[in-house]
């Protein structure tokens, strides 16, 4: 499309947090003399089918598919996505035209606050969980904890192996009501939602990338445009995070490599290394959390995509191709 004062259509679903990221963005294009942003929200499958999990309806890409498909008609002029939702390789036609500044990447415990709990956080009054020693005493031998990711089941099992994990899902407020009404001890959620949405406070413990490997994307608000739309694709990257951008090139690449999706256990991080470097640790684990291989190296921003490729092919060499066989099978 060619920009001029006439509104451009953001698409976006309609939960907080994507709210949050849509006027977000809008607000920044806004800033970066760009025109306004018209908020179009358009339901999702993943919006639909609350009550199952994400493993058994086709993984979290059905939180983006009518958004891309929206996009494709030409019925929206850009999409704003939580960029571990996307998947590793998009419909032909469109491209992540920019990222913004990445939140906190980390996975986080939130633990209960109803009556006759011990939970806490940092802004409840009492001191924050400092290690995870802390924390399991805390929880207990056998306690109820709340995820709807495979990739924190596979990987916390090996953490707290007397833990019972469900899924949860719905809006953040939500979880965290059900949470303090006794359906759960804890709940692991991302840090960057509980942080963009004021939620701070409950973050009870952040869980080390070395303990439990995030998502890849996870903190990166991502958007996406039609290729070859180069008046949007010029407002965009007026306000993309070339660190960020750099860090999820590698983790979407390394996962591309992988040949996994968005419900497999596969974690990875880019963390910046200087002025100029990226620092990536990546693991594949099998769904009991018995067998896991991890992966890292280190390189240039512009080195990303050959980075994650490399780690790819560590994690490969190590057996994590049998293990996500296996996994799939499974699925």
């Amino acid at each position: 499309m060619t920009l001029s004062s006439q509104p451009v259509r953001l698409g976006t679903r309609g939960s907080q947090l994507a709210l949050y990221q849509a006027h977000t963005v809008a607000r920044l294009l806004a800033a970066a003399g760009g025109p306004a942003c018209e908020i179009v929200i358009i339901k999702t499958s993943g919006d639909r089918l609350q009550e199952a999990p994400l493993s058994a309806v086709g993984g979290k890409r059905l939180f983006v598919k009518e958004i891309e498909d929206a996009l494709l008609g030409s019925e929206i002029d850009l999409a704003v996505h939580s960029s571990k939702d996307m998947p590793a390789v998009l419909p032909e036609g469109l491209t992540i035209a920019g990222v913004l500044p990445r939140e906190d990447p980390h996975d986080a415990v939130v633990l209960s606050q109803g009556p006759g709990t011990r939970g806490q956080g940092p802004g409840d009054g009492e001191p924050a969980v400092t290690n995870v020693e802390a924390l399991r005493e805390m929880l207990g031998a056998t306690p109820a904890i709340g995820t709807s990711s495979v990739r924190r089941v596979a990987q916390l099992i090996r953490l707290f192996p007397g833990a019972q994990f469900a899924p949860i899902r719905g809006n953040l407020d939500t979880r965290l009501r059900k949470l303090d009404a006794g359906e759960n001890a804890a709940l692991v959620l991302a840090a960057a939602g509980l942080r963009r949405l004021g939620f701070q406070s409950r973050i009870s413990f952040t869980l080390p990338a070395t303990l439990c490997v995030p998502a890849p994307g996870q903190g990166i608000i991502a958007i996406e445009i039609r290729a070859g739309d180069e008046g949007v694709a010029a407002r965009v990257s007026s306000i993309t995070d070339a660190a960020a951008w750099a860090a999820l090139t590698a983790e979407r690449a390394l996962v591309e490599a992988l040949g996994g999706g968005c419900q497999t256990p596969i974690g990875a991080l880019a963390s910046p290394d200087g002025v100029d470097g990226l620092d990536l640790l990546a693991t594949v684990v099998s769904l009991d959390g018995t067998r896991v291989v991890y992966g890292s190296a280190r390189g240039t921003r512009a080195e990303a995509a050959a980075l994650g490729a490399h780690v790819a092919g560590q994690l490969l060499n190590d057996g994590a191709g049998d293990i996500l066989e296996e996994v799939r099978r499974g699925q």
